[in-house]
């Protein structure tokens, strides 16, 4: 038995067909068998008002941190909001999962069908298996001191080994250039492989300020914790184009944030043969620095742009309806189909699930996702617009 569903108008994960005239045709399992016009689809047709869309996908979140709604105040600063993280993240474990739960529940509702998930412990296992959504888990590893780098790799082993017992994928990853040393970094690399890898990427100026002239916030965050930073030779460089050597060791890279990325840094990525994914969290950006990603660089340069929701401690919500909200408040001349692709077909490619999700193409299994309320012009209406799972 087929079930056939003709929306007002049909995003496929490339383009917005309008008219209402093209009928998706999906098995009872959510498998899409067809695409026709309505002329040809017979009888029981369910009429759908709105955008219909594959499910999207969340490229970047921190699943177990979605206890944290509402624990860290705004705009506080990447470094004050890490520091405010480590003791505030210490819970009961009933707490955390109950949370874990209710966020998934959240993104799913919100029409979210896979996510880029970083994991610091094994707290999202017992959620996961459910198969509720797909994830793609990346098992960071934060590590200031390099005479640990050898622990810290083999404590990330150990947690990766864990998703991989529970049928869970799982890839070990470095938090950030500046949290993860040279020699903990090349540990990393020998690991990539086939995989897909993340890194927070220039999320803040202090960021680049540390490898360019060992100045600045994280100077302090070493002295805070007594790591002498006599190892640390300034590269002269941007954080991005200093690790970037390591990165390209991996199938594909998401960099995450890229609020102080520059044109030479895009370039140099490119000039590396780097497959990188370039990820928006704007309202995570809006809720720790009071900043905006450069969408307009990264999208003059054809960079592959993917989106994400970061986490409860940095987000008043999980929903990627808001995350695009926020980036056409900023930057209304972008076409709502172009970003629609961010957050599907892009997204599906980045996570290497391009196979089953991203685009309503017969032999996907993409889920459905309404967009309603959609202004006359065919942009999303901050207050109104909504999604429905279909």
């Amino acid at each position: 038995m087929y079930l056939k569903f003709k929306p007002q108008s049909l995003f496929t994960g490339h383009t917005i067909i309008e008219g209402g005239n093209r009928v998706v045709v999906t098995s009872k399992d959510g498998s899409v068998v067809d695409l026709i016009p309505a002329s040809e689809a017979g009888e029981d047709i369910q009429k759908l008002d709105g955008l219909l869309c594959p499910g999207f996908i969340n490229a970047h979140c921190h699943l177990e941190l979605s206890h944290l709604k509402n624990a860290i105040p705004t705009e506080t600063g990447l470094s004050e909001f890490v520091k405010q993280i480590v003791p505030k993240r210490a819970a009961a474990l009933e707490v955390i999962e109950a949370a874990i739960e209710a966020a998934e529940n959240e993104m799913y509702n919100n029409g979210i069908v896979a996510v880029g998930d970083i994991c610091n412990t094994a707290d999202t296992i017992a959620a996961k298996t459910k198969g509720k959504l797909a994830y793609y888990n990346f098992v960071e590893i934060y590590g200031l001191d390099p005479l640990l780098a050898a622990q810290k790799m083999n404590e990330g082993l150990l947690l990766k080994a864990k998703y991989e017992a529970a049928n869970l994928k799982a890839v070990v990853i470095p938090h950030a250039p500046y949290s993860v040393p040279a020699d903990l970094l090349k540990l990393l690399a020998t690991h990539y492989g086939p995989h897909t890898v993340s890194i927070h990427n220039q999320e803040t100026k202090a960021e680049n300020d540390f490898f360019e002239n060992k100045i600045g916030a994280f100077v302090d965050m070493y002295k805070r914790v007594g790591v002498d930073l006599d190892f640390f030779t300034p590269s002269k460089k941007t954080s991005l184009q200093t690790v970037l050597p390591q990165l390209s060791k991996a199938k594909k890279t998401l960099l995450v944030h890229n609020s102080f990325t520059s044109s030479a840094d895009i370039d140099a990525v490119f000039a590396s043969d780097t497959d990188a994914y370039w990820c928006l969290c704007p309202n995570a950006n809006q809720y720790i620095e009071n900043t905006m990603p450069p969408i307009e660089l990264l999208r003059s340069k054809n960079t592959t742009i993917i989106v994400g929701t970061d986490s409860y401690a940095s987000n008043w919500s999980l929903n990627m309806l808001d995350e695009l909200k926020k980036i056409q408040l900023h930057n209304p001349q972008i076409p709502l189909a172009e970003m629609l692709t961010w957050i599907t077909t892009h997204g599906a490619r980045a996570l290497q699930m391009e196979d089953k999700l991203g685009s309503i193409e017969a032999g996907k299994k993409p889920g459905l996702t309404l967009i309603n309320n959609l202004s006359a012009a065919g942009q999303l209406q901050t207050t109104s617009s909504s999604t429905k799972i279909i």
